[in-house]
């Protein structure tokens, strides 16, 4: 059986490693080529090592709740490597009125789950905090079909709380709007405590008090990342897959046909040269708007769902210092920008805090973030506009004025998929055309079911192992 992937990002390159182990462990031959349009593989993971600084200019951990991540790296062999957040470093803060403020502890994604965040928390007014306390006594209600996250929350806890407490944590994961992110599609577990519960606020402080956190003793965290960084993922996945796949970059494919007795004919360009592949099966894993249009000629009706995922733009500005230039030291892991401070910056992780294997000793390095859906004006800028921008605002914020030792921007143009209200409906559509039409061309990737790295790594198994039963079928 002859299997191409389409694209050689995270998602398709664990399909292709998922398929070389099931073809190991069942004693099957199996062709697969992995076709990749830019000049490298590992797709929005992106690491540089300069200076002895780990430079994430993409992703910078995974969850490690979610298994798929996990389970890679100890497949891939260098569990070893995992190194964990910083345990002295997790306060959050909150950009308010241009001060940075502690995020109150005792909440739950922004919901608050104890008495502590109601009574004690200099981000929402005294009035915002009665009216979020109204949830308590408010009727049910129940979401019917999917809304809007913002919608949801702001009905049970109020538009203040919400926007100051909720949107610069949940709107910042996908780089969207509250208002549009789908409820069904980004955050069920709160459509499942509305659904479930009449009070969100009961209904959260039940759940964290149900959650039984890993001993300190392990050394474990929420988010985890490789000593050398994320890109070592990608580098043993190609060590591991060189000599079971053809791993080829600079072949953007162009159109997928389908031909006689259910094969697929791929078109591509080879390092400029116009080229074709005929296979039994195809992974389609690039961004939904690109698998639109390859898709077409074999389902008009999937490619037509694809084309209404919108996507957003966004910058990381990474900045290094020297630690003895600065009027203070950064505690914590970072902050979070609420829209309402009308700043480029929509958030900064403290790298050197948060992950200290990332900057050598005697250097601070932050990575702030840039862009997100309705604000997009300051990625019009150029490279040396946008540092400039960003280092204002970091003096406004921490007080520091020194020169960086090390400044680089990386821009992910339209490269963060907006799951909005309707998301799920328009995905199973489209994977429901593509089935009945072609059903030997599969959909992956951070356009679907989940834009974390263990979310694409679940969906390139669950394509593995559909392309292992049609195998089994025949």
């Amino acid at each position: 059986m002859t299997v191409v992937v389409i694209g050689g990002g995270i998602t398709g390159l664990s399909t292709a490693f998922r398929l070389k182990q099931r073809a190991e462990q069942n004693d099957f031959a199996l062709e697969c080529t992995v076709l990749e349009g830019s000049h490298r593989l590992g797709g929005k993971i992106l690491t540089h090592r300069t200076d002895d600084f780990i430079l994430e200019t993409g992703p910078d951990s995974l969850l490690a709740r979610k298994p798929a991540g996990i389970q890679l790296i100890r497949d891939l062999g260098i569990e070893s490597e995992v190194v964990h957040s910083n345990q002295t470093a997790m306060q959050t803060f909150v950009l308010h009125k241009n001060k940075l403020v502690s995020m109150p502890k005792g909440t739950n994604m922004g919901i608050p789950a104890s008495a502590a965040p109601l009574t004690r928390n200099r981000l929402v007014s005294p009035v915002g905090r009665i009216r979020a306390l109204k949830d308590l006594v408010m009727p049910a209600t129940p979401p019917t079909g999917d809304t809007s996250v913002g919608q949801f929350l702001k009905q049970r806890l109020g538009n203040e709380w919400v926007e100051m407490m909720c949107e610069p944590l949940l709107a910042g994961i996908h780089a969207g709007d509250l208002d549009e992110l789908s409820l069904k599609a980004t955050y069920p577990n709160f459509l499942q405590l509305g659904s479930e519960n009449r009070s969100l606020i009961i209904a959260s402080s039940k759940q964290m008090r149900a959650y039984k956190p890993p001993k300190k003793s392990s050394g474990r965290s929420a988010f985890v990342t490789l000593k050398y960084g994320l890109q070592t993922v990608v580098e043993r996945l190609y060590d591991s897959l060189s000599g079971f796949a053809n791993l080829q970059t600079d072949s953007p494919v162009e159109r997928i046909e389908q031909v006689q007795d259910e094969k697929y004919l791929i078109h591509f360009v080879d390092h400029g040269t116009p080229s074709t592949l005929t296979a039994d099966a195809v992974v389609c894993t690039v961004p939904a708007d690109a698998a639109s249009k390859l898709i077409r000629p074999v389902s008009q009706e999937a490619a037509n769902q694809l084309a209404g995922v919108e996507y957003t733009s966004t910058a990381t500005v990474l900045l290094a210092y020297d630690t003895a230039s600065l009027p203070q030291g950064v505690k914590g892991s970072g902050f979070l920008v609420p829209r309402s401070e009308g700043k480029a910056i929509t958030a900064c992780t403290f790298m050197s805090s948060k992950w200290p294997n990332t900057a050598p000793k005697g250097r601070t390095m932050i990575r702030c973030y840039v862009g997100r859906r309705g604000q997009q004006e300051y990625l019009q800028q150029d490279d040396a506009s946008l540092i400039q921008t960003v280092q204002t605002e970091i003096s406004e914020i921490l007080g520091w004025n020194a020169e960086p030792l090390l400044a680089r921007v990386t821009r992910w143009n339209k490269a963060m998929p907006q799951y909005l209200v309707g998301h799920m409906d328009r995905v199973a559509k489209a994977e429901q055309a593509l089935a009945r039409d072609a059903g030997g061309v599969i959909l992956a990737g951070s356009a679907y079911h989940g834009v974390g790295i263990p979310d694409c790594i679940a969906q390139a198994q669950r394509s593995a192992e559909q392309i292992l039963n049609r195998i089994q079928q025949d």
